[in-house]
């Protein structure tokens, strides 16, 4: 061996009251590269983890003295993360369950050679740089064939395919940091929200007025998953997680699959993908455009005013559920969790509300987390970036109200439709806006009159009602920025643009903010 490769070795202590008859075994070993320890008793490895440490330790079961089961408790008294290898006669399952339960790694019975013992350590010391080794030339190959979906994609279901792909490796590199392929999945991401911007620039409208052609909408959610389920007589929890993106659903399925069934479905938000539209669009089954004929008080104001227009979601939920079937007739309960104390109160409720046949509930977390992050330095800090944001939400799930109230729902025979009304993208690139002083304040988005943009940038709405949009006053426009752009006005421009760069933004049109899920999930 080299001097190079010596000081590279793996560490392997291998405690064996008969060491002297596995001198082969360690020669095996040290002609691959390791650095192999060994010891005849439990107390000398002991020490040796104390004074020395080491990458792996391979631990007869049976030795005179202190056997293998307390030596391996001591082990990981001193460094719980030391992978441990038990090696035993005793095939008895009493004592493989305790060893197991002492949080070995690997479980090898005598007599055992010494291929046998080189694969149980390089599984555990190289796992991870084979796995992120194969893990590059599978994304290569994953990539390739992406771009070559993204050439050929004629369909809004090429689209979903596309970004449910993207979205899966996002969640893979989230495993291994490599920046050469973090960065590669990022030009990626840019080149399929550059296609599916002209996309739906060509096709949206259509959708719009033409059923048959379109995917699932936000207009289409609750005839589709959650009044089919009502009619066969079942109690229904339907909960929107507003801004859910479908990677950060994705990171979160694994702990909804220990407790459901998950039937998975997708569809595309509306535009703009905002709550005051996507949102409303769920509940009243209803475009923009309509709602705004019911409730014209709220929607009169050339101004964004989030808040009053989305005031009348649960009377829209029982207005659709009427127009759907005028016999069923149901006592409905909706539920807005804007903070802690209403989650906690929600899921002391749980039970009771089962009362109700469909109980509706909207969590505002995650948009209030992604506006937040824009205005604050220790969010920033925490969340840098999308793979960090992604784990900044997995955490937060897993420790909330909403997780214990699905836990909880989990163990009634209640269906849980679990969906969104929008995602939202890192926005990273300004783009310059011009329009009066009643244009609307959002990023992604704006409505007005005489609106100008950079048309590469954007998609220009000269009549809202193709969209399904509402028109405030004579002249309105919309504008809908593509990509991961975000709208900035001429005037401090660069303050502006500094503020809000790799902020996370929705209103738009990109993969993030329009493809989203919908869970059908009955408890297992």
């Amino acid at each position: 061996m080299t001097t190079a490769v010596e000081t590279d070795a793996k560490r392997i202590l291998w405690a064996d009251d008969e060491i002297d008859l596995l001198r082969p075994h360690i020669i095996f070993l040290k002609e691959r590269g390791y650095d192999v320890e060994p010891v005849t008793n439990g107390d000398d490895a002991i020490s040796h983890v104390q004074k020395q440490g080491a990458d792996v330790v391979l631990l007869d079961e049976m030795m005179p003295g202190r056997d293998g089961l307390s030596t391996l408790a001591a082990i990981k008294d001193i460094n719980p993360h030391i992978p441990v290898i038990m090696i035993t006669k005793n095939e008895e399952e009493r004592l493989m369950e305790q060893a197991l339960g002492q949080r070995i790694d690997d479980y090898l019975t005598k007599p055992v050679n010494p291929s046998q013992i080189l694969m149980a350590c390089k599984k555990l010391l190289d796992a991870r740089q084979i796995m992120k080794d194969r893990m590059g030339q599978d994304f290569v190959g994953a990539a390739t064939r992406v771009r070559e979906q993204v050439r050929e994609a004629t369909s809004w279901q090429d689209w979903i395919d596309i970004h449910v792909k993207c979205s899966e490796w996002d969640l893979e590199l989230d495993r291994f940091f490599d920046p050469g392929l973090l960065k590669m999945q990022e030009d990626l991401r840019h080149t399929c929200n550059h296609e599916f911007g002209r996309f739906v620039e060509a096709h949206f409208g259509r959708w719009i007025q033409d059923e048959e052609d379109s995917p699932l909408l936000s207009v289409d959610i609750v005839s589709e998953f959650v009044a089919p389920r009502l009619l066969e007589g079942r109690q229904v929890f339907f909960i929107v997680l507003d801004c859910l993106r479908l990677d950060h659903y994705m990171a979160i399925l694994p702990m909804l699959n220990e407790l459901f069934h998950v039937e998975q479905h997708y569809h595309y938000s509306i535009l703009p993908t905002a709550t005051p539209y996507s949102r409303n669009a769920i509940f009243g089954g209803l475009f923009p455009c309509d709602i705004a004929k019911l409730y014209p008080d709220e929607w009169k104001s050339p101004r964004d005013d989030d808040q009053s227009r989305n005031r009348h979601e649960h009377q829209l939920l029982d207005r659709q559920l009427e127009e759907i079937d005028p016999t069923l007739k149901l006592e409905t309960r909706y539920v807005k969790v804007l903070d802690i104390a209403e989650g906690n109160h929600m899921v002391k409720k749980v039970h009771s509300y089962r009362a109700f046949p469909l109980m509706s509930v909207v969590y505002n977390f995650l948009d209030m987390l992604t506006h937040g992050r824009s205005e604050s330095e220790l969010l920033q800090e925490m969340a840098p970036n999308e793979p960090a944001f992604r784990s900044l939400m997995r955490s937060w799930f897993a420790h909330s109200s909403l997780f214990e109230m699905l836990r909880r729902l989990a163990a009634t025979d209640s269906v849980v439709v679990l969906t969104t009304d929008h995602g939202c993208v890192m926005s990273n690139k300004a783009t310059m806006v011009r329009g009066n002083r009643d244009t609307s304040t959002s990023l992604r988005y704006k409505f007005g009159k005489s609106l100008k943009c950079d048309l590469k940038d954007a998609v220009f709405l000269k009549d809202p009602d193709t969209y399904g949009l509402p028109s405030v006053g004579v002249g309105t426009n919309f504008i809908f920025a593509k990509e991961d752009h975000y709208f900035v006005y001429p005037t401090r421009f660069h303050e502006y643009q500094r503020q809000y760069a790799n902020s996370f933004q929705h209103g738009g049109i990109s993969l993030e903010e329009m493809i989203l899920p919908v869970a059908v999930m009955q408890g297992r």
